[in-house]
């Protein structure tokens, strides 16, 4: 029996997917499907070896058994699992733009979560902070879909910091087959290089970096207050202090280029998204250079 969905929950997800369609059916549906097109490969059957064959097919069980010499067919899989991992922790409703990091990730999980409707592809869900708060199998269909819409947008999570580690060492234990797994995060932690190195040989895997500009630059508005949101800790910064302010300004941009170069150097993709802007044009921009690269 289908899921119903309350009102509110309806009334978000028909107007995310009414404003998301023409990206779904125009761009990010080809876009995202042909990125990781021909990566998943599943076992079709056993025939008799030919010249010309890769001899690290061979079936030698089968070879053995049969007296001659068999490979292994393998062909496309026709379908593909795409997981969603997307932080909750208290520093996503940090917010200066025209929304806040949490509701623009959100928005992203929703138009890779309606692609997935449209190349009939399973989709699955990881919420996390400092622990796994959500856990949806990946499943197809519509109604699975609406599921996975309503705890992105609805989900209240227990915990308020991050352990990007713990979610990512998850997600490699729950799924048993290759897929997509694009992790939604403002990366506010640190430890976590290790499992991202090991979910990125066992699947397609992506991080998209949710940024706020105030994140990089503070405003010259004298003696300003600032709240850590995950942890409650407080700080008093005087910003009309031109040293303090480069200072600042200098040690958030090294951070993001150390970042960005050290998963460059492990061949991990990155898009970095904005609240104040349109993440649009960063994501088609990489699904196309992925596609290149196929």
């Amino acid at each position: 029996m289908p899921e119903t969905l309350p009102k509110e929950v309806f009334k978000k997800v028909r107007e995310l997917e009414v404003r998301t369609r023409g990206l779904v059916n125009n761009i990010f549906s080809g876009e995202y499907h042909s990125a990781f097109k021909g990566k998943g490969m599943e076992f079709a059957e056993v025939r008799e070896y030919q010249f010309g064959d890769d001899v690290r097919a061979i079936d030698w069980n089968v070879s053995a058994r049969r007296d001659d010499v068999f490979i292994k067919v393998y062909e496309e899989e026709r379908e593909q699992t795409l997981m969603i991992l997307f932080d909750a922790s208290g520093s996503g409703m940090f917010s200066t733009a025209h929304q806040s990091k949490r509701d623009l990730a959100a928005e992203i999980c929703a138009t890779f979560a309606f692609s997935a409707i449209k190349n009939n592809d399973k989709v699955g869900l990881i919420i996390f902070t400092d622990s796994i708060e959500k856990f949806v199998a990946p499943r197809k269909g519509r109604t699975h879909v609406l599921r996975i819409l309503r705890e992105i947008f609805f989900f209240k999570p227990k915990g308020k910091t991050t352990n990007i580690a713990a979610a990512l060492d998850f997600a490699t234990r729950a799924l048993k087959r290759r897929a997509i797994v694009f992790l939604v995060s403002d990366l506010m932690d640190s430890q976590y290089i290790e499992k991202m190195k090991l979910i990125n040989k066992k699947h397609d895997f992506v991080v998209i970096h949710i940024t706020d500009p105030r994140e990089f630059s503070l405003p010259q508005v004298g003696l300003l207050e600032l709240e850590d949101a995950e942890t409650g800790e407080c700080y008093l910064v005087d910003t009309f202090d031109e040293a303090f302010l480069k200072s600042y300004e200098s040690r958030m941009l090294q951070i993001h280029a150390n970042r960005k170069a050290q998963l460059q150097r492990l061949q991990i993709d990155m898009v970095q998204v904005s609240t104040d802007r349109s993440y649009i044009k960063p994501l088609t921009n990489f699904f196309r250079q992925r596609e290149l690269r196929q």
